[in-house]
């Protein structure tokens, strides 16, 4: 079995040294120690690392992402099947937020229902901020009409 350095982690993941050290910490990835208590890492931390790189950069919280990887195993290297579990709890989620995006860059530059009447067509769309009255924020694109 192959055991990376602190340093070929980070080159190989594009995650700096002091993450790797946060993720340890905060258990989302695992290391083990030499004679001189230097860390070594088994290659699939790599893909656990890639996981925690994508999620993020969705907006998937740090606590949402320790939640999955919980589910993968620990004393084996996951499988196929282990990450298709893990995926298929995320999918619906992962919709929802493609979604969201696709209404966000698609009405951004248009009223956006937050309650602003700071456009001229916030004042056609949005008259007297009537979309408060379903709930807090830019409805419009949490809860755009059927």
């Amino acid at each position: 079995m192959e055991l990376l350095t602190i340093g070929d982690m980070a080159a190989r993941s594009g995650v700096a040294p002091s993450a790797l050290r946060y993720y340890e910490r905060e258990g989302l990835i695992r290391s083990t120690r030499t004679s001189g208590n230097q860390r070594r890492y088994e290659r699939h931390e790599l893909r656990r690392l890639a996981f925690i790189r994508i999620a993020q950069q969705v907006g998937v919280s740090l606590e949402e992402v320790r939640d999955a990887l919980a589910a993968l195993p620990e004393n084996r290297t996951p499988t196929k099947a282990d990450w298709a579990r893990l995926s298929a709890r995320w999918r619906r989620k992962l919709e929802e937020r493609i979604t969201l995006m696709e209404r966000l860059r698609d009405q951004l530059t248009g009223c956006i229902g937050c309650g602003c009447l700071s456009l001229q067509r916030c004042n056609l769309i949005n008259p007297k901020d009537r979309l408060a009255a379903r709930g807090e924020g830019p409805q419009m694109l949490l809860n755009p009409p059927a």
